[in-house]
């Protein structure tokens, strides 16, 4: 239910004209090809009448937009993906209804209220799940392609600056290296892994410490980012981002090492990207 209360759109949009011919072309393709409403026992040319409900279809989503989408836009800030959603599902009832009044005048149907009403019950339906499928693929291309941008790089401020990640031991090494070269830090019972560049290739060096230690030492950088109950990652070292809104896997500096968001992390990881 959270992701209904986001904001909308996940990204700019493209010409609204544009979604005016698109449910213009499905409306077509649906009554040429599965021919519902007893479309099929039209006896006239059935090309011509489909891209007839297409034409209607594109005027209503015109008027639809002008007269309401765009002003409740202009009025409602933010808008959000309920707002969008229930928007949609006015112009797929407004859209059936036009459409409905049509069917009668075209297969000379008395205009009766039970029929509209079955009518209007399958376009809501249709529409729904169109609407939802569209919002949800538009949402998890969102996300996939903000990952390499969680947030901006600070590699060149950090340059230069060095981290100190301590061993608890009593007498043992703290391991210090450049911030841009670090990759992530994974828990391993009572240590850590610290895996980082150096001399272009991949190093793992073992410390006894805990995650939260970690986070402790590098509280003060933004780009240090805690995506698994045992993960830490460099964000500036995220070099590309697989999966979807349940999860994803990080690949770092250039391929060098992967790490896994894991689901419960998901939520943390939107509210940067989102």
């Amino acid at each position: 239910m959270s992701w209904l209360g986001r904001k909308y759109p996940f990204e700019e949009k493209g010409p609204w004209i544009r979604d005016c011919v698109l449910y213009c072309v499905i409306v077509f393709l649906i009554l040429y090809f599965l021919q519902p409403f007893g479309f099929s026992s039209y006896s006239g040319n059935k090309l011509l009448a489909s891209l007839l409900f297409g034409a209607v279809t594109f005027l209503c989503c015109v008027a639809y937009q002008l007269l309401v989408s765009a002003p409740l836009r202009r009025r409602v800030k933010p808008w959000r993906v309920w707002h969008e959603m229930l928007t949609d599902m006015g112009l797929v009832l407004f859209i059936g209804l036009t459409n409905f009044i049509l069917f009668s005048f075209v297969f000379h149907y008395p205009i009766q209220l039970n029929i509209c009403l079955l009518f209007l019950y399958w376009t809501f339906l249709i529409g729904l799940i169109i609407t939802a499928l569209s919002m949800g693929i538009s949402y998890s291309r969102f996300l996939r392609r903000q990952l390499n941008t969680l947030l901006d790089k600070t590699t060149e401020q950090q340059e230069g600056v060095t981290v100190t990640i301590h061993d608890t031991r009593v007498r043992g090494n703290d391991l210090t290296l450049p911030i841009n070269d670090l990759l992530c830090i994974e828990a391993q019972k009572n240590n850590v892994a610290v895996s980082y560049v150096k001399d272009g290739k991949l190093q793992r060096d073992e410390i006894q410490s805990t995650l939260a230690a970690v986070l402790e030492d590098l509280s003060g950088f933004d780009n240090i980012f805690q995506c698994h109950r045992s993960f830490i990652v460099n964000l500036n070292n995220i070099s590309s981002a697989k999966g979807n809104s349940n999860g994803y896997t990080l690949e770092l500096g250039g391929g060098l090492t992967t790490v896994p968001v894991s689901r419960s992390f998901v939520p943390k990881l939107k509210s940067f990207i989102a």
